[in-house]
C-alpha cells in the first residue's frame, strides 16, 4: 500500500493562483511561492494528503515552455524558496508532486538557442525531433521542427536520443535531491516515448520509496501506460467526462459503463487512476453542471468510485470558470484565500466531510466495487461494505438493495437496517447518500 493510493490530492496552478505576469522578462525574482503557505494550511484543514503543484520551473509564459529545468521560475521565487515550501508541506503531512514537462521545451531553452546560433554545426541539433534546415517557420528561424499541438513555441524533444533522456533523468535526480519531491505528473504523457517512461520508472524505483509517476493521458487504453514497467497512474479523463455529462444528461449508465470498461481493461481496485472533476485545462465543474444541485452528487462519486480523488484549487468553494477562446486565465485565476474563507460556504463543508470519510474508510481506496442498482437517474454501488446511492432526478427515488447489515447515513444521520437481505432506501430529488457500516 503506497501513500498515493489512499491520498486525496489538491491541485494548484501556481502562476495563476499567485497572479504572476503571463510573460517572464527574466529580470526580477519575485517570491510569490511564499504566498502559498496559507493554502498549505487550508489543504491540511480539508484533509488532503497530496499536493500536485506545477508547472514550477523557469519558462517564458504559461510554464509548459521550459527555459531552465534547474531553476524555479523567477516569477515564483528561487530554489531556496521551493526547497522551504516542500519542507513545509512535509511538516504538514502533505506529499508534493511536481509537473515533469519532458516532451518539449520552450524556444529559450539552451539547446534550442544553440541550434539557432550554429544551425547545422550545433552540438544540440539532434536534441529536437525532425529539425529541417531546408524549412522555416513563423519566427523565421531558417529551419523547421516538430512541435506539440501545432505550437512552435513548444519544441518537441527527441527522446530517441540517449543524451536527451539522460539529461532529463538527471533533472529528476536533481529535483529529488534538492527539493525532496515525492512524485511527478508527466505532461503530455500520451505522446511521450515509452522507452523513456520505462527508464523513468526504473529511476523512480531507485531514488525514493513510493515515488509516484502519474501521466497526463486524455484518450486511449489506459493500461498501455499504467503497468509495472511504465507509470503508476494516469489522469482519468474518461471518468471526468462521464461525471459531468452523466448528470447533465440524466444518464447514470454512462458513468457505470465507464467504470465497467476500465475494469475490463484490468484497471480495477488495484490500479488507482487519478480522478478529477476539473483542472487547469478544463472548465470548472460548477460552470459545467446544468443543475447546480448536482455539485454534491458529482463530488460524492469523485470520492467513492475507484481511483484517487483530486480537487482543483478554488473549486471546493464552488467557483465558476469557463474557457475563453484565446486564454485559459479564467480557469487559472488569482484567488484571495482569506476572502474565500470569510464566508460560510456549503460546498467547502461538503468537501471537508467527504475528505474525512475518504481518509477514515479505507474501503474507498481498496474496496471491491460492485453495482447494486442502476437506472438513468438512480444509481447505487458498494465499495466493500460502504454503500453509495444517488438520485439525479427532480423526483423521489426508491432503492431496494440486495445487501445485508446495518448502516448510518453520512449526511442524514439516519440508521437503516436490511430486512431479508434487502435494504430499502428513499432519496429526495437530487440527493446523494453514503451509507457507512453501523455497529
Amino acid at each position: 500500500m503506497a501513500w498515493y493510493e489512499e491520498a486525496v490530492f489538491y491541485h494548484i496552478y501556481p502562476l495563476g493562483l499567485t497572479g504572476a505576469p503571463f510573460e517572464n522578462d527574466y529580470n526580477e525574482t519575485v517570491h510569490r511561492i511564499n504566498e502559498l503557505y496559507p493554502w498549505v494550511d487550508h489543504i491540511k484543514r480539508i484533509g488532503c494528503k497530496g499536493l500536485y503543484i506545477g508547472p514550477l520551473f523557469e519558462s517564458k509564459t504559461h510554464g509548459y515552455d521550459t527555459t531552465d529545468y534547474y531553476r524555479l521560475d523567477r516569477r515564483l521565487g528561487n530554489n531556496e524558496d521551493l526547497k522551504n515550501f516542500v519542507s513545509y508541506c512535509h511538516e504538514k503531512g502533505i506529499k508534493v508532486v511536481l509537473d515533469g514537462v519532458f516532451n518539449h521545451t520552450g524556444r529559450d531553452f539552451f539547446a534550442f538557442k544553440d541550434i539557432q546560433e550554429y544551425r547545422e554545426n550545433s552540438w544540440k541539433k539532434d536534441w529536437y525531433q525532425n529539425v529541417n534546415f531546408w524549412g522555416n517557420n513563423e519566427f523565421n528561424d531558417g529551419f523547421s521542427y516538430d512541435n506539440w499541438g501545432g505550437y512552435n513555441t513548444l519544441v518537441k524533444l527527441n527522446l530517441f536520443n540517449p543524451e536527451v533522456r539522460n539529461y532529463l533523468l538527471d533533472v529528476v535526480r536533481y529535483w529529488v535531491r534538492e527539493f525532496d519531491i515525492d512524485g511527478l505528473r508527466l505532461d503530455t504523457a500520451d505522446v511521450l516515448n515509452f522507452d523513456f517512461m520505462k527508464e523513468l520508472r526504473l529511476l523512480a524505483n531507485e531514488i525514493k520509496e513510493d515515488f509516484w509517476l502519474m501521466g497526463e493521458v486524455i484518450h486511449g487504453e489506459y493500461h498501455r501506460w499504467v503497468n509495472e514497467n511504465t507509470l503508476n497512474s494516469v489522469t482519468n479523463y474518461h471518468l471526468h467526462k462521464a461525471l459531468y455529462s452523466g448528470h447533465n444528461d440524466h444518464n447514470y449508465f454512462e458513468i457505470a459503463h465507464t467504470i465497467r470498461r476500465q475494469r475490463d481493461m484490468g484497471l480495477g481496485n488495484k490500479v488507482h487512476l487519478y480522478n478529477f472533476v476539473d483542472n487547469h485545462d478544463v472548465e470548472r465543474i460548477y460552470s459545467k453542471l446544468n443543475n447546480k444541485e448536482h455539485f454534491p452528487l458529482v463530488h460524492i462519486m469523485l470520492y467513492t468510485l475507484p481511483g484517487i480523488p483530486s480537487l482543483y484549487y478554488g473549486s471546493e468553494f464552488g467557483i465558476e470558470g469557463k474557457k475563453e477562446r484565446y486564454s485559459d486565465d479564467s480557469i487559472r485565476p488569482q484567488l484571495d484565500l482569506k476572502q474565500l474563507l470569510s464566508e460560510d460556504n456549503k460546498h467547502l463543508k461538503l468537501i471537508e466531510k467527504l475528505t474525512r470519510i475518504h481518509n477514515e474508510y479505507k474501503q474507498l481506496s481498496y474496496g471491491d466495487y460492485r453495482e447494486l442498482s442502476l437506472t438513468t437517474t438512480a444509481f447505487a454501488y458498494a465499495r466493500d461494505n460502504v454503500l453509495v446511492a444517488l438520485n439525479n432526478s427532480d423526483d423521489v427515488a426508491y432503492f431496494d438493495l440486495k445487501v445485508e447489515g446495518r448502516y448510518i447515513g453520512a449526511f442524514s444521520g439516519k440508521i437503516v437496517t436490511s430486512e431479508d437481505s434487502n435494504l430499502h432506501l428513499v432519496l429526495s430529488a437530487n440527493q446523494g447518500e453514503i451509507l457507512l457500516p453501523y455497529e
